[in-house]
């Protein structure tokens, strides 16, 4: 039974990853950064496939760890030259550390699949919208560390993680603390503010993660 859970959980994953790409190469190319963010906002869907895996090796090893090697393989520091519209566009890791992430929380939370899911509702949905909103109408820009954010792309992230937040822990049956979501909202969007080099895939993600545990602690 776990073998076919397990087997299950790896077609829709990779089929659905598939799907996106494709869809990002053939339909947005015209739009290389808007591609990007496409598959970066929209593969946080696959916090949704998560109920389907039965085993922590599958859901680390299997589904998680290979997109590690496949998004390094496809970015500009690749050994292989790939073009691919996708990876070319902001920060050359980004997907990659976006990988990580998945890979280190699916093996520490595999039986607690909605701290997993917060993570990667914070580095795709509030991340990518972030980026997105702050691109197309970031008016008032700042720049701690290295990297030019804006405050309209921040607030977006805060208020569409408030939502995502919400939903994940509803759709895991997980109780919703007002406070708490708010809470995790606003770390993950201060720390997305003020990190550079698309490591606020990371940062944004643990640190999304490490509030919510410590808010179900206090």
């Amino acid at each position: 039974m776990d073998y076919h859970s397990d087997l299950l959980g790896l077609i829709f994953v990779y089929g659905y990853v598939a799907l996106l790409l494709l869809i990002s190469e053939k339909l947005l190319s015209k739009y290389p950064t808007f591609s990007r963010k496409f598959v970066h906002i929209m593969v946080g869907n696959v916090l949704f496939i998560l109920p389907l895996f039965a085993t922590r090796e599958a859901m680390t090893f299997l589904a998680a760890l290979p997109f590690v090697v496949l998004t390094f393989l496809i970015s500009p520091h690749s050994p292989i030259k790939i073009n691919h519209k996708v990876s070319s566009s902001g920060h050359g890791l980004g997907l990659v550390y976006y990988a990580i992430a998945w890979t280190v929380l699916a093996f520490f939370f595999f039986d607690q699949p909605w701290i997993i899911a917060v993570g990667i509702a914070a580095m795709s949905y509030g991340d990518g919208v972030a980026s997105l909103i702050g691109v197309k109408y970031g008016k008032t820009k700042y720049n701690l560390l290295g990297d030019t954010k804006s405050i309209e792309g921040s607030l977006a992230m805060f208020l569409v993680l408030i939502v995502s937040l919400a939903v994940v822990l509803l759709y895991y049956g997980q109780p919703i603390n007002a406070l708490t979501v708010i809470v995790v909202s606003l770390v993950a969007t201060l720390l997305e503010g003020i990190t550079p080099k698309g490591l606020d895939n990371l940062t944004a993600c643990f640190g999304a993660v490490g509030t919510y545990i410590l808010m179900g602690i206090l």
